[in-house]
């Protein structure tokens, strides 16, 4: 793939359960085993580097043998 990469963005719950497919609480218990990355606060509410998120998901498709071409 060329070009340049993803614009950095933070990615609030909705959106990384979406991009992971999984349950609040499991996104949560993830970051509890230090498994999955720990979101950053913003205030009174928090979000996910979406670079960190999608590292995740790569690593997981590779861990999977899926390439992820």
């Amino acid at each position: 793939m060329t070009g340049a990469p993803a614009p950095l963005r933070l990615l609030r719950l909705p959106d990384v359960i979406e991009r992971v497919g999984l349950r609040r609480t499991a996104i949560y218990d993830l970051v509890k085993l230090g498994t999955f990355p720990a979101p950053i606060k913003l205030g009174r509410c928090v979000a996910w580097p979406s670079d960190a998120v999608d590292a995740w998901v790569r690593e997981r498709i590779a861990d999977a043998g899926g390439g992820g071409r």
